[in-house]
């Protein structure tokens, strides 16, 4: 759920040529543009543009891979030269505003306003400080590890290591002493990252936004007001069941580890088995129904079996041919990353990547035999799936509708690993088809403690940010601000109290890497929408939380079509491409989750709920 997909920088990008060739933008006396010259102008961006996305992209995927202090130099090279070329041209393409033109070159001329994630400054001095800070927070993130003993090098720990701490202890003061190491990675950051808001916004202003996070709302189709009234109703809709899902896991948790967990108060934020809280599938034996187990479980199975990584890549693609999808390039195979080298260091944070707008898709992930990094698979796919039926359409429109859409497809996917599907593909040598209701609520509690928790997380990570950026939370009080949002919308806290000589923001790889996050929440609402909608059109009659549309060439059509659509349109129309609304709708949730929401409620009788 938390990856980053490479398809353009996180920007439009073009040459610096474009606004400063000829006598384009200084000559006063210039004629007004006409239609032919916006013709003219896309045309030029479309073929040059590439260029500088392939050129950015090489560098980053190289970076990433071999992080060094000349890979990073490298990368922020590139990336400068990307970001100063689509400041300027997202200002260039103003001068069109009143002319005439054809609604397929206006909404292009639309997105190369709108698509920023990072504007950097006019002055050169300036854009050369910020995109290097961008390159060193990714290099400092990439390269962090918790030192217990600074005298011996040989027991740091980097993130795999306390994310199987986290996963797999049950011991308060070994959890709690991991959670704060992986956190002793930030403060380094926080310098950095009060510059990099100060630079951020000065070049986002210089593009008429009050600031970077006004600049990403802006992006939605919808005007950022409506956006954030929208992101409240979504959620509106699904925090009831987030709250019995949290007052449920919080009086297991206590059972287990007695007053540490309040009784009717927020959970620590280390005994949730995941780094960031986001995540609460690790801690599934501790509140897993009575006579409800699932029956298996798959991490269990992939070690049994030692199902190397690269086949549980090979896995993952099989479910897409099985739709219709062509299988993935041979180059997919060889320039791919599916192991953590044992020779350098890596951002191993899973990300799929688009080098060159066309066929060069890959991975870039250290796979483990987990049922964790199973769905991974499917979810990193799916981008290059995505990528892929997109690729016709000029450059411009190669995303996805909105970048919710390219996280929720993936997930989709996931969905669809279904004990069934388990079978038909082998890793299950039966399984009972028609469950009787309690092993339902075991299934269901599992999918529950990836998906249900992570609703307030992935919105709460840009509400920081967005008052970060807009002056409203000063660095003074970045952490506050972070554990003031955590408690709001989680009901989370920290182990101990947290100070401003902490950062803990920085300890999640978005923060750092600056990828807007907003589309994970809607990636986790939309992706139960189209399963809801997919599922139909395979014909699965079963219960929501049953159907996989694994093989089903049907869906996969339906899935195609919206696909190759990229960003061609507005969102509501992609979203009415696929599942007959234009408006998104957490009410598949509700349906997908019906029976754990009833047996929950059977539980929290005269139970605290909230905090």
């Amino acid at each position: 759920m938390s990856c980053r997909h490479w398809n353009r920088i996180g920007i439009l990008t073009v040459i610096a040529a474009a606004c400063a060739s000829a006598l384009g933008c200084a000559q006063a006396a210039a004629p007004a543009p006409t239609a032919a010259d916006a013709k003219a102008f896309l045309d030029t961006v479309n073929q040059t543009m590439l260029k500088l996305d392939v050129a950015a992209s090489q560098a980053g995927w190289v970076q990433q891979n071999f992080i060094t202090d000349d890979t990073e130099a490298l990368a922020a090279r590139t990336n400068q030269e990307a970001t100063d070329a689509a400041t300027r041209f997202a200002k260039e393409a103003t001068k069109f505003d009143k002319v005439d033109v054809p609604a397929n070159q206006r909404r292009q001329l639309n997105l190369l306003k709108l698509s920023l994630v990072m504007a950097t400054p006019s002055d050169p001095k300036e854009s050369d400080e910020l995109t290097k800070i961008a390159a060193r927070l990714e290099s400092t993130y990439g390269k962090g590890k918790w030192c217990p003993d600074a005298s011996k090098p040989d027991a740091c720990q980097n993130i795999d290591d306390i994310t199987r701490t986290l996963a797999n202890s049950r011991d308060e003061k070994q959890q709690r002493a991991a959670w704060e190491g992986w956190h002793t990675i930030a403060p380094p950051m926080r310098k950095d990252y009060a510059r990099f808001v100060e630079l951020s916004n000065k070049g986002a202003k210089e593009l008429g936004f009050a600031d970077t996070g006004a600049m990403w709302r802006a992006k939605y189709d919808m005007p950022p007001d409506a956006f954030t009234k929208e992101l409240d109703r979504l959620w509106d809709q699904v925090r009831p069941l987030y709250l019995k899902l949290h007052a449920y896991t919080r009086m297991k948790l206590r059972e287990k580890y007695g007053d540490i967990v309040p009784a009717n108060g927020p959970i620590p934020a280390h005994l949730l088995g995941n780094i960031w809280a986001q995540d609460w599938t690790n801690i599934y034996p501790l509140v897993s129904p009575r006579n409800a187990d699932a029956g298996y479980s798959l991490t269990h199975i992939l070690k049994k079996r030692n199902m190397a990584p690269l086949d549980i890549a090979r896995t993952g693609e099989r479910f897409y041919t099985s739709l219709g999808f062509a299988p993935l390039p041979k180059t997919f195979w060889e320039r791919s990353l599916f192991v953590r080298p044992k020779d350098r260091d890596v951002v191993c944070h899973a990300s799929a990547w688009n080098i060159d707008q066309v066929a060069d898709v890959r991975i870039k992930m250290c796979i483990e035999q987990t049922a964790e990094d199973f769905a991974t698979i499917h979810h990193e796919m799916g981008h290059n799936f995505y990528q892929r039926a997109y690729k016709d359409q000029p450059l411009l429109f190669r995303d996805s509708a909105n970048d919710g859409f390219h996280e929720a497809i993936g997930d989709t996917i996931a969905l669809s690993v279904t004990p069934e599907y388990l079978v038909k593909i082998g890793l299950l040598n039966n399984v009972d088809r028609a469950p009787d209701a309690s092993r339902d609520i075991g299934l269901l509690m599992t999918r529950a403690l990836e998906k249900i928790s992570f609703l307030p997380f992935g919105l709460l990570i840009d509400q920081w940010r967005w008052k970060v950026f807009s002056g409203e939370v000063l660095a003074t009080g970045y952490n506050k601000a972070w554990w003031d949002l955590r408690l709001k919308y989680q009901g989370i806290a920290p182990p101990a109290p947290r100070g401003e000589e902490f950062f803990d923001p920085g300890a999640k790889y978005h923060v750092p890497d600056n990828t807007p996050y907003t589309r994970y929440f809607l990636a986790d609402i939309l992706q139960f929408q189209f399963h809801r909608a997919l599922s139909k059109t395979a014909g699965c009659t079963a219960p929501l939380h049953r159907c996989s549309i694994y093989e089903s060439k049907a869906a996969g059509d339906r899935l195609n079509a919206m696909l190759a659509m990229g960003q061609s349109k507005p969102w509501p129309d992609a979203l009415d491409a696929l599942t007959g609304s234009k408006q998104m709708d957490a009410t598949a949730i509700l349906d997908y989750f019906a029976p754990l929401s009833a047996w929950l409620d059977e539980q929290l009788k005269d139970k605290p709920t909230g905090w």
